[in-house]
């Protein structure tokens, strides 16, 4: 059989870390970064005798993450141990919930590979505590433990086994990333495991009712290595299967490096991890006040932001969902029009040049160096003519290098644009001078000439000459 006779199931739980002030179950500080155990108190470190309690704003955020994801809330929902041993896990066991998550039936609405729009379900959404870290000593042999991270809150986001190749994986998690950045209930900066993903695998033939055996790949936090991740683990299955091997169910490590997956260990099912309920905390009772009332504070989630740019600025479907994607980029792009009044222009900068030197550089949106407000100045400056197009790129460059006012830039750099006709002429009459062969062209019907006798110019001017000016005056000089 051939590959295209398989088809890859996929299904992902994904961890975000929540934006709260303070840890899950103590007033520990959540802050990232910090000297090794600095932020820990008895209760995140599992002092006997420390008791915890619950953080009401961890069980407002997993709601809102709950509603924007179209969950149902539980009005009737608790806490449970999970137990296993890990060294960087002081209590033996994770606060976690089991049986009675906290939202239910959700789902994620992406686009599959026809680009037709495909619903990814959510079996849960439930809230339980991040665990220590190990630090490794390569030298002197040994780990270990900062407790920092310990008790930090998580939702854990379980999608249905719905996802059927890479690409559509890293749709849903690209979009689950937006949602959680519109509602701000998690940063989601993936390079500081805000935002990670337990990635599960299995093949079976097209057509086939029974799921394949699926592996597991723990706490990866890249899109890119995911999808590499799929992709290899989707071909290793089938290989195994084509060779008349088995696929054992087990949790196994990404190598980015070598772009492959090893073996770690068996993988746990719920009854391994004998769970029971938490008994030093209470049951979480939601009324249906509380939850209508999370509900009307939601902000404007991606979609309708969509629509609205769709609508209201008459920008095309895809530049719409390009500039939803990302929260960050949505809002500089919101103040920026509110301020010059061009959206287009300010869509075409952001989904060009900008985007660009983000993919470039890799920087993310959120760590773009200057304000819409900047962005909203270059706009106007190139509407007012006081600048070209092309000396706006190099703004843009600049604005990533050494951010300050547009203006200022160009005063610096010398790149006013010039628009005095008569040092435009003399331009003109130079060029066409040093360019008798393109001046015959045009009058044999080569319009392309045009194009490139203004080129010449504006390489002369180092492109600070005004564009509409040089076309209407070659244009003069060539039809006398």
């Amino acid at each position: 059989m051939s590959r295209e006779d398989y088809e890859v199931v996929i299904g992902l739980e994904v961890h975000a870390e929540l934006s709260t002030k303070t840890k899950i179950f103590c007033s520990c500080s959540t802050e990232f970064g910090g000297e090794p155990n600095t932020h820990v108190c008895p209760i995140c470190m599992a002092m006997p005798g420390s008791l915890p309690v619950l953080n009401e704003k961890v069980v407002e955020y997993a709601v809102k993450a709950g509603l924007a994801t179209n969950c149902d809330i539980s009005k009737d929902s608790k806490n449970d141990r999970k137990n296993y041993f890990y060294p960087d896990l002081p209590k033996s066991y994770q606060i976690s919930q089991f049986d009675k998550p906290l939202c239910e039936h959700g789902y994620v609405e992406i686009e599959d590979e026809e680009g037709s729009p495909k619903k990814i379900g959510l079996t849960r959404i439930h809230i339980e505590e991040d665990a220590g870290k190990l630090n490794h000593n390569e030298f002197g042999g040994g780990s270990l433990v900062d407790l920092n991270r310990a008790g930090v809150p998580l939702i854990e986001i379980v999608s249905e086994p719905d996802i059927r190749s890479a690409e559509e994986a890293e749709r849903y998690l690209k979009k689950l990333k937006s949602i959680l950045e519109y509602i701000e209930v998690s940063d989601c900066k993936m390079q500081e495991g805000s935002l990670r993903a337990d990635v599960n695998v299995s093949v079976r033939k097209r057509g086939a009712k029974e799921f394949g055996t699926r592996t597991e790949m723990k706490n990866m936090n890249s899109f890119k290595a995911i999808t590499r991740a799929i992709e290899y683990e989707k071909d290793r299955q089938i290989d195994v299967i084509e060779e008349g091997g088995k696929i054992y169910q087990e949790t196994l490590r990404w190598d980015d490096v070598s772009g492959k997956t090893f073996s770690m260990r068996d993988k746990e099912d719920a009854q391994d991890y004998r769970y029971f309920p938490e008994p030093d905390l209470v049951a979480i009772k939601l009324s249906d006040e509380y939850i209508q009332k999370i509900k009307n504070e939601l902000p404007e989630l991606p979609e309708s932001r969509k629509a609205r740019y769709m609508e209201e600025f008459k920008l095309s479907e895809k530049d719409s969902r390009l500039l939803t994607a990302s929260k960050y980029l949505s809002n500089i792009f919101e103040q920026a029009q509110k301020i010059c009044g061009n959206a287009k222009a300010v869509a075409n900068w952001l989904l060009s040049d900008i985007s660009r030197i983000l993919n470039e550089k890799e920087i993310e949106p959120e760590n773009i160096p200057f304000t819409g407000k900047d962005l909203a100045k270059l706009v106007s400056l190139i509407d007012n003519g006081t600048i070209s197009s092309a000396i706006g790129k190099k703004v843009v460059e600049e604005l990533f290098e050494n951010p300050k006012d547009p203006e200022e830039i160009i005063k610096e750099k010398g790149w006013i644009q010039i628009s005095d006709e008569g040092a435009i002429k003399e331009i003109v009459l130079k060029i066409l001078e040093n360019n008798p062969q393109s001046i015959a062209d045009y009058k044999a019907g080569k319009d392309r000439a045009l194009g490139f006798l203004v080129g010449q110019a504006m390489k002369e001017t180092k492109g600070k000459a005004n564009p509409q000016m040089l076309n209407k005056m070659f244009l003069e000089e060539l039809n006398k």
